[in-house]
């Protein structure tokens, strides 16, 4: 059985059901396998004629061998079909042009790449707690930088034996990302704004899951916590498949053989989004290099680049603010991963980041760092070109996290040569973020007055493209959740929703 233990220490080893139960551990650690099992080249070959789900079973498996093959089909049907994502294809791969693809992750009930994780994980939830034997309510807390919340509000809407809360940065997502949000019905639902930007409340959730006097009180209640941040295992190991699931659909669309090396360029903030890549090339997937793609924002890639971690700078918001992030929490389970699960190491440099705002991982781990990871990043002016180029060019129109991607990844080229064929993680639709993507296909004379609504029909109109369903008329629901607060009230505020 495949078994689990916290990046902090305290190899205890509990199952895959119990890991995501919890969310996180009780040491602020977070969970991840004791082994990883790698597939055979037929393996990987086999998944070419499979659909979506069933090769989402098969990965799965691979980590979740606690839940039996039944379950493991029921939680994919349940995620994976056509009432709730837009195409059949549900991750379709999209060529742009000789040496590139798009994976089009954005076709769930949201639009953005989170559905990919989020539909499922409450199904993997409550079968976890029915074989764990769980009698409490289970309560989820959710920091979001915009995606991540509706996501998870739409997955735990009046899910049984769950109740959701979710705190987003108040003035740092955009104005569609928040009405998805603060329009969400569901008995079981709560969403708060929070005056500060999403590494607020992202520490806000952090202490609040591990406040001991917090938990004891929530346990007389008969209340624990649980977390759909991509801090919980159960949000991260969905996120492996579309990485196999694409290079399949490369083989099958003839874009390469079976065997090849690929390239994946991965646009990220908390690096839970890249870091499902690592975990597929460890597994065996042939990857020749993993393109880590930053905003302004750029902590990560200077911490590829150097191994210096350093937090310490300017907080940006950008046209991208789903990776307007400053501390990239699945950061720690690469470094765990790359240190052969030194937990005294990562439990150091953990707590050098809390305490002083940086640590440095010495040139050793640098070098196997620079094996798997290649890292660049994308000014706002950049990003905005980039959209517009590729709109002149191909037709097709990026959105803003995406359009960071395509140009480090042409910066990558340019720097390095290397025209491996290459996949572009794609993360949301461009009409998530329609008011930067007007602006670049336009002209900001086009968005001078328009609020983000009538930028959709805009934005429809001129690229003959639908608006998708989950963003239709969102300003004409009703907002059932108007509660803003300060960072430090974050806790004083769940306790009011909880007794």
């Amino acid at each position: 059985m495949v078994l689990y233990e916290s990046t902090r220490g305290g190899k205890e080893g509990i199952p895959s059901a119990e890991a995501i139960k919890r969310g996180i551990s009780p040491n602020g650690g977070l969970y991840v396998p004791q082994r990883i099992k790698e597939l055979t080249q037929k393996d990987i070959s086999d998944l070419v004629n499979m659909s979506y789900a069933q090769r989402a079973v098969f990965i799965l498996k691979q980590y979740l061998d606690d839940y039996t093959d039944d379950e493991l089909v029921e939680c994919v049907n349940n995620a994976y079909n056509t009432r709730k994502f837009s195409t059949a294809d549900i991750a379709p791969v999209r060529p742009v042009n000789e040496n590139l693809c798009l994976l089009e992750l954005w076709h769930g009930p949201t639009c953005a790449f989170k559905d990919m994780a989020l539909q499922i994980l409450p199904h993997f939830l409550v079968k976890a707690m029915e074989k764990t034997g769980e009698e409490c309510e289970i309560v989820i807390l959710v920091a979001t930088s915009g995606d991540t919340g509706k996501a998870a509000l739409e997955g735990f809407a009046d899910v049984k034996g769950t109740r959701i809360m979710v705190f987003y940065p108040e003035n740092g997502v955009s104005e569609v990302q928040k009405y998805q949000m603060i329009t969400q019905t569901g008995k079981n639902v709560k969403v708060f704004g929070v005056n500060g930007n999403f590494d607020d409340t992202q520490s806000g959730v952090k202490r609040i899951f591990t406040d001991k006097k917090l938990i004891e009180e929530m346990a007389k209640r008969n209340l624990k916590f649980s977390s759909a941040n991509s801090i919980n295992w159960g949000r991260l190991v969905p996120q492996i498949v579309y990485y196999f699931s694409a290079y399949a659909d490369l083989v099958k669309i003839n874009r390469i053989k079976a065997g090849d090396k690929v390239n994946f360029v991965v646009p990220t903030g908390n690096f839970g989004n890249i870091l499902a890549g690592f975990y597929a090339m460890r597994m065996g997937l042939p990857v020749n290099k993993l393109i880590c793609a930053s905003n302004d924002n750029n902590v990560l890639t200077d911490f590829i680049r150097t191994g210096n971690y350093d937090k310490r700078r300017k907080f940006i918001r950008t046209i991208s603010p789903s990776m307007d992030i400053l501390i990239s929490s699945n950061l720690e389970r690469l470094l765990y991963e790359l240190t052969d699960h030194d937990d005294k190491r990562v439990s150091d440099w953990m707590n050098r980041l809390n305490e002083e705002g940086h640590y440095e991982v010495g040139q050793n781990l640098l070098k196997d760092l620079h094996k798997y990871f290649w890292a660049g990043w994308s000014s706002q002016e950049e990003t905005l070109k980039t959209i517009e180029c590729v709109y002149k060019e191909n037709n097709y129109v990026l959105d803003t996290h995406t359009a960071v991607a395509v140009d480090v990844y042409d910066k990558y080229v340019i720097t390095t040569g290397d025209l491996t064929p290459s996949v572009i993680v794609s993360t949301a639709s461009p009409f998530k973020f329609n008011g930067s993507v007007c602006k670049a296909l336009f002209g900001e004379k086009s968005i001078e007055g328009k609020s983000e609504f009538e930028l959709l029909e805009l934005l429809s109109k001129e690229t003959d493209m639908p608006i998708p369903a989950g963003l239709r008329d969102l300003d004409k629901k009703s907002i059932i959740h108007n509660t803003v607060c300060e960072k430090y009230d974050m806790k004083t505020v769940v306790i009011q929703n909880l007794f």
